[in-house]
């Protein structure tokens, strides 16, 4: 018989088991740093850390609507380290020390073209994209995007984003054969693949 955690473990591996240990561990002190450091585009992947906060919920563990608040609240302010990092210090200065940032330039230079080009709307957009959601916050703070409407796009994809990854959470402890529920998390895990690996060679392309 395959458990629910041999299925996750097989799934995600040991990022998936840390993220659980984690915020039983530590709770919403525990999501609100992991979502402040994801949201300051450090590998922090929200596609695991937002499900295993949504099946902590299922099991009675967190809140899920409180949990869903303090998520947030900690992706706003990884967002303005970002974009005030990028606001004070210019372009010159974050590029010579990307590595700081654990960025990739080529990333980097696709969301700045990809911003450049859609402004308001590209923040919104990039804000429910796997993997790389954080980069938009630099190209932002060059252009010294207002403040507000900077929050504003950004808030609004977020709480889309995050409201889906702790829903299919929540809602995958339903699956009662562990054998339906490997296919729906690899099932997922495509998904997630393949809407970063879409979305990052159409920027790349078009830069």
């Amino acid at each position: 018989m395959v458990t629910l955690s041999g299925a996750m473990a097989t799934l995600v591996g040991l990022s998936a088991t840390t993220a659980l240990m984690l915020l039983k561990r530590y709770g919403y002190v525990g999501i609100f740093a992991l979502m402040t450091l994801e949201a300051a585009s450090l590998p922090i992947p929200s596609e695991v850390v937002l499900p295993a906060i949504g099946i902590l919920a299922s099991g009675g563990i967190l809140n899920p609507f409180l949990a869903f608040v303090v998520a947030i609240a900690g992706a706003a302010i990884g967002m303005a380290i970002d974009y005030y990092v990028a606001y004070y210090l210019g372009k010159a200065v974050v590029y010579k020390h990307l590595r700081l940032f654990r960025v990739k330039q080529e990333n980097l230079d696709a969301f700045d073209a990809w911003f450049s080009r859609n402004g308001d709307f590209a923040v919104f957009v990039t804000r429910m994209l796997p993997v790389v959601r954080g980069l938009i916050n630099f190209p932002a703070g060059f252009a010294r995007m207002d403040i507000r409407k900077f929050y504003a796009y950004s808030i609004a994809g977020t709480v889309i984003w995050f409201a889906l990854l702790i829903a299919f959470g929540y809602y995958a402890l339903a699956i009662t054969n562990a054998y339906l529920l490997i296919a729906v998390f690899i099932a997922f895990a495509v998904a997630v693949y393949l809407l970063y690996w879409f979305a990052t060679r159409r920027m790349r392309m078009r830069a």
